[in-house]
């Protein structure tokens, strides 16, 4: 029910939503929810990470490019690379680290 509980979190939220969907020794999943027009500010991951959009649309910018994300596509997230990530509709997205 993580999903929904995201979904429904968005409702009154005025930043990205993040829950954890599942925990282990080697892997994390992360559910991310965005309305149109949130972002998460520039960051990086130490971990090695792939964020997969399961609805709406996204803008991952790099250093120097920017990738439009649609629904189901995925993009790797190399290790300290400074990035960000922008909703250009109401959006879920998956990071699994690990």
């Amino acid at each position: 029910m993580i999903i929904h509980e995201v979904v429904s979190a968005l409702e009154k939220a005025v930043n990205p939503v993040v829950k954890v969907l599942q925990k282990s020794e080697h892997v994390k999943v992360i559910v991310l929810g965005f309305k149109k027009g949130m972002s998460l500010k520039e960051h990086k991951t130490n971990v090695t990470t792939k964020l997969v959009v399961i609805q709406g649309s996204i803008v991952y910018k790099r250093d120097t490019s920017s990738v439009v994300l649609d629904r189901y596509d995925d993009i790797d997230i190399p290790i300290d690379e400074p990035h960000a990530v922008e909703a250009l509709d109401d959006s879920i997205c998956f990071l699994i680290q690990g």
